[in-house]
C-alpha cells in the first residue's frame, strides 16, 4: 500500500499545482499536456480518485492510529 499512497499523493500534488497555475495564469497545464478533452477529463477523474484514496487514511486515523491508517490497515 505504500506505493499506492505515494502515487496518489503525487497525483494530488500535481492536481494542486495545476490549480495554482490556473489561478495565477489561467492556463490548464494538465489539459495542455493531455491535449484532447477526453484524455484531460480522464486525468482529472484519476486525480479525484487519488484524493478519495488519501481521504480514507485521514478518517481512519481517528480510530486506528495514524501509522495503521496510512497503511490502510483495518482493526476491529
Amino acid at each position: 500500500m505504500r506505493v499506492m499512497n505515494l502515487v496518489t499523493l503525487a497525483l494530488i500534488i500535481l492536481g494542486g499545482l495545476n490549480w495554482l497555475v490556473m489561478g495565477l495564469t489561467g492556463h490548464d497545464v494538465i489539459g495542455m499536456v493531455f491535449g484532447g478533452a477526453t484524455l484531460a477529463r480522464l486525468a482529472y477523474v484519476i486525480i479525484g480518485l487519488a484524493a478519495i484514496w488519501q481521504l480514507m487514511p485521514g478518517f481512519q486515523s481517528f480510530t486506528v492510529g495514524e501509522v495503521d491508517a496510512e497503511r490502510h490497515l483495518h482493526h476491529p
